[in-house]
């Protein structure tokens, strides 16, 4: 991680690499914390595939610096940044211009610089629907559960809502689930809230994806998964462990199960889209996460 410093020697030096200076084009992370990142693996990765003149660091920003950081970036020249917790929905107001996914998100987590307008998108939702087709079709015949109703449970409900997929929202907080389930109908979406822990959702659902932080210290989930039917598919968002309790507990119970690389993945693809307006080279940013991970 370097420091705002450290990074404009390096960019004089990258810009000189490719045939003088101010040919690189320059993006970022930002977030606290942010150190444990793999964003700059894959980008610097995509980068070095098609042999692009850009380059992507990880930035430290306290809630208290947000707005400065965002000027700098700005100031500096940076083409675009990612935007990770917890200023996802903090940075709205220092932004000119959001996209209809950020605003159906209510978040954003990539920023553009489009002749000097700061425009907010966010990747997050489209990132794991691109993640969750390679297993699955989405059309209204499938009743998928969401356990969690926080800013990723926001973001993947609101993304699934044009699918007219059967949402089962559930929450530690009811208010905050009921307030998610409002939020996918007024969008035309179709959901429900149920309460939280075992009930017949097991037996029904024919997805059941996890976005709570539960399970980042490998803690055991608050409820089992018992009744659940062998082959639905099980989706934990966390990737760091790469099997979760939750995880090793669905496979167990004959389910399909996948962790949150690929929605990691798929959402660095759309933000490169979004920024490059050109195809990203997938398969280089999957294999720079992958080694990134030892996995």
């Amino acid at each position: 991680m370097m420091t705002i410093t450290e990074w404009e020697n390096h960019s004089v030096v990258l810009s000189k690499s490719f045939g003088g200076v101010g040919l690189v084009k320059h993006f970022a992370v930002i977030g606290d914390p942010i150190a444990h990142s793999l964003s700059p693996v894959m980008h610097n990765a995509g980068y070095k595939a098609l042999n692009l003149a850009a380059d992507y660091q990880k930035f430290q920003v306290s809630p208290e610096d947000l707005g400065e950081a965002v000027l700098g970036l700005k100031a500096l020249g940076f083409s675009g940044w990612n935007v990770t917790v917890p200023h996802k929905e903090t940075i709205l107001p220092f932004l000119d211009e959001l996209t209809e996914e950020a605003v159906r998100a209510g978040a954003v987590n990539t920023v553009k610089v489009d002749k000097g307008r700061l425009i907010g998108h966010n990747t997050d939702g489209s990132g794991f629907v691109r993640s969750l087709q390679e297993h699955m079709e989405l059309d209204e015949r499938q009743q998928i559960v969401i356990l969690g109703a926080g800013g990723a449970a926001k973001g993947i409900a609101m993304a699934l809502a044009p699918f007219q997929a059967q949402l089962c929202i559930m929450n530690r907080t009811p208010e905050r689930g009921a307030e998610l389930v409002g939020k996918v109908l007024e969008w035309g979406g179709q959901a429900h809230q149920e309460e939280w822990g075992r009930g017949a959702w097991l037996a029904q659902a024919d997805c059941v994806i996890q976005t709570t932080s539960i399970g980042l210290k490998k803690e055991e989930y608050p409820f089992s998964l018992e009744g659940i039917r062998p082959g639905t598919l099980v989706v934990d968002i966390i990737f760091n462990p790469w099997e979760t309790p939750f995880l090793h507990s669905a496979k167990a119970m004959g389910c399909k199960t996948v962790n949150g690389i690929d929605m990691l993945l798929y959402q660095g693809v759309n933000a490169w889209e979004f920024w490059l307006e050109d195809k990203a080279p997938l398969e280089s940013m999957r294999k720079a996460l992958y080694q990134a991970l030892a996995v």
